[in-house]
């Protein structure tokens, strides 16, 4: 599960290769992209698309190397990444895993949402289109050791409204994002995170 919250960290790089309109859309969202704030809910299906949960929170982006995913509810979690290590924070079970950044992300679509990796490198990449007035993007790893089989990108304009990442085990995690702001100000200090001294911390930075 944490892999696979690791790999959700998704996507969007400036370097595109062939035209299309999806590719057009990927790169207005990506191009100035400096930071971004939305709100997101994330509902997670099984193998017969039967929905396991719905999940709501905030996530915030600093290019080139921090983010966090807030999980607000049903319970509280958070996904930080400050740079140098990788943060999974479990509030309920006063737990953490840390994990080694460049590490964590290394064949993770994370990279490109900061704006360091090459789609056409990584990604066979398929233009699915238009629909419900979307332009669809279908990226499927390279490496075929992945946790990540398939991911769905949806623009409107230079906003990412859609995200669905499929993994190896057939488990779906659909993405909605609300209330999108390009490029506030946000302070370094919403990347830091320190684990609390009465917390088991399971450093995973091999």
């Amino acid at each position: 599960m944490k892999r696979l919250l690791i790999g959700m960290l998704l996507l969007c790089s400036s370097q595109t290769a062939l035209a299309g309109p999806g590719r057009d859309a990927l790169e207005r969202f990506s191009e100035g992209l400096q930071t971004l704030e939305a709100r997101f809910e994330q509902a997670v299906l099984d193998t017969e698309n039967n929905r396991q949960g719905l999940l709501h929170g905030v996530f915030l982006l600093k290019r080139p190397d921090r983010f966090r995913w807030d999980y607000v509810s049903p319970e509280s979690r958070h996904i930080i990444a400050d740079g140098r290590d990788l943060w999974v924070v479990e509030d309920d079970l006063n737990h953490v895993t840390r994990f080694y950044q460049k590490l964590a992300l290394k064949g993770s679509p994370a990279k490109l949402l900061l704006g360091t990796g090459s789609l056409d490198k990584e990604f066979n990449i398929v233009e699915l289109g238009e629909r419900q007035g979307l332009q669809w993007l279908e990226l499927s790893p390279k490496d075929p050791d992945s946790d990540i089989l398939r991911v769905l990108i949806a623009f409107k304009g230079d906003r990412l409204l859609k995200l669905e990442l499929t993994d190896q085990f057939g488990q779906i995690s659909r993405f909605s994002f609300f209330d999108i702001k390009r490029n506030p100000a946000l302070d370094d200090d919403l990347f830091a995170y320190q684990p609390p001294d009465d917390w088991d911390v399971l450093n995973q930075q091999n």
